[in-house]
């Protein structure tokens, strides 16, 4: 093994690389919220995941019986940044997105029997609490065996961090016949969509405000913050990226699904692949 110089200075980009952390979890900088916000948006998480039917007007009514005089316009924003939207029936897929360039590709996944591994991926993006900010969690998980194929942190969510992600997961596990996201602009913008139906994949979206049509992806968020990120909150951004791997590990591993007939997800995946 090749010993190493102590006093050699390694560069930012090759330190993550060699930890497998995204840059931006090695610069993390809380973002500039107020105190008063950052406990606002750990309840409204907490309470989405309890009902992800909740839009403002209903999660206003339920923080102000916590007691906090709220508006509106201030959890509608809170919305906003964590990238929440209510269960609800949304448009039709085919409509196109605001933004220019932006597609909106039709949901592919209704009445699909899902048979196989790397059939269909789910992926999706959620809010993480850490220390007096936050931080942006994408994973991506095979339908069939419940198996995480690839996850990353990062402290903003752009097109290119999903990017660099989901061509990760394909590197190391070959290609999914269909690739399923919601709406965000993060999926919808050139720079990502071309990276998909640039391969031999599919791409499927859900409805517009229809979390359920991701719903394994969805279930997972629930497993891993109620197991892992609020009973062991995290002060930055390398200590949470410590306990989320160390999550996924414990997860595809050892942690069995009643769905999978309590199997763990990696039995499944690497049996049928």
């Amino acid at each position: 093994m090749e010993k190493i110089n102590r006093e050699d200075k390694l560069s930012i980009n090759k330190q993550c690389e060699l930890l497998s952390v995204n840059r931006s979890s090695f610069y993390y900088v809380p973002l500039q919220v107020s105190l008063l916000n950052n406990e606002l948006m750990k309840l409204i998480d907490k309470q989405y995941l309890e009902t992800p039917f909740y839009g403002v007007p209903r999660m206003v009514a339920y923080l102000k019986g916590l007691g906090h005089k709220v508006n509106p316009k201030r959890i509608r924003r809170l919305y906003q940044l964590m990238d929440l939207h209510a269960i609800g029936p949304g448009p039709n897929t085919s409509r196109p997105h605001k933004g220019e360039g932006h597609t909106i590709y039709p949901y592919l996944l209704r009445d699909l029997k899902i048979t196989r591994v790397n059939q269909v991926w789910g992926m999706d993006i959620t809010y993480v609490p850490i220390g007096k900010g936050h931080m942006y969690l994408v994973a991506i998980i095979d339908l069939f065996s419940r198996f995480i194929v690839g996850w990353s942190l990062s402290n903003t969510m752009t097109a290119a961090w999903c990017k660099e992600c989901v061509e990760r997961a394909i590197h190391t596990h070959g290609e999914p016949e269909i690739l399923n996201t919601d709406q965000g602009s993060q999926f919808t913008c050139p720079l990502f969509t071309e990276a998909i139906t640039g391969r031999d994949i599919k791409f499927s979206m859900d409805g517009k405000g229809r979390a359920i049509d991701n719903i394994f992806i969805e279930r997972f968020w629930r497993s891993i913050k109620y197991e892992k990120i609020y009973i062991e909150p995290s002060e930055d951004g390398l200590e949470l990226f410590g306990k989320i791997k160390g999550y996924m590990e414990f997860y595809n591993n050892r942690r069995p699904h009643q769905s999978l007939d309590y199997k763990k997800p990696e039995q499944v995946f690497s049996h049928a692949a």
